[in-house]
């Protein structure tokens, strides 16, 4: 587990991490571990499956419409479901279905890289790591945006987003023996928080504020002879949270995350 790497959360800035990803290939290191939150599991499961094909197969999935496929749906459709169960916008199948063939992997065990991905259990109100199993569903559980999607049931007990509990998870990787890791995530982290203006920006500082203290305390608490690699992501602008089907940015998030990495990299951070 000597490197490994660590795929945070944050739905459509994910793309982001295939630019990060691009120029750790470029500059010849791989992982021997792979941490996943939220779309961060989404990106490092196909990571896991096949390394050597992952930056094309990401890419490729990524400039596709794989993001309205999995939150298909026009706003009467969106709110129809809403009307009928209640607590989501969107139904779980589709996202399934585009994981089952991106991944193309049945169980965690089965996959190239060790992998581990996390859950926020409602039962337990606890962080969930899935290890072994079927893939697909981990992912799914670990994707289910609480609002957009319904929990993700697996052994009767229900899973919301990893980020809830863990949104940059440096310190699994860490407690998993890591001694080197890389930090990919989606770029929120290098803007800094202000207060809100608008009723809606009260929930998403809130919670920037919960992620980042997290992420903070992980790197703060490093064991000697740790070292951690957050790769940077270029200026990053605020994203709408009604916004979250939005395509018209991704090969922006890819090339100016690649670019950043790349200088970052070839200037000693590897």
């Amino acid at each position: 587990m000597e490197t490994a790497f660590v795929l945070g959360g944050g739905g459509v800035l994910g793309a982001h991490e295939v630019g990060m990803l691009q120029a750790l290939d470029e500059a010849g290191i791989a992982p021997d571990l792979v941490v996943g939150t939220s779309v961060g599991a989404l990106n490092g499961a196909l990571i896991a499956a096949a390394p050597a094909e992952a930056v094309e197969r990401l890419a490729s999935l990524w400039r596709s419409d794989v993001v309205r496929t999995a939150f298909t749906g026009s706003w009467v459709a969106r709110l129809s479901t809403l009307a009928r169960t209640g607590t989501h916008l969107h139904p779980i199948g589709p996202l399934r279905e585009v994981l089952s063939e991106a991944i193309g992997v049945s169980r965690i065990e089965e996959l190239d890289v060790p992998f581990q991905c996390v859950a926020a259990s409602v039962e337990r109100a606890a962080a969930h790591w899935f290890t072994s199993g079927p893939l697909v569903e981990a992912v799914l559980a670990s994707c289910a945006v609480p609002g957009l999607l319904p929990p993700v049931v697996i052994g009767g007990e229900h899973f919301f987003d990893g980020g809830l509990v863990h949104s940059i998870p440096v310190g699994r990787a860490v407690q998993l023996g890591a001694q080197r890791v890389y930090v990919l995530h989606v770029g929120r982290i290098e803007r800094p928080l202000t207060p809100p203006r608008r009723f809606w920006e009260v929930g998403m500082v809130a919670f920037e504020i919960a992620r980042r203290h997290r992420f903070a305390e992980d790197l703060a608490s490093l064991p000697p002879g740790v070292e951690v690699h957050v790769l940077p992501a270029g200026a990053t602008e605020p994203l709408s949270p009604l916004r979250y089907r939005d395509l018209s940015q991704i090969s922006r998030y890819i090339d100016r995350a690649y670019e950043a990495s790349s200088r970052y990299l070839r200037t000693g951070g590897g």
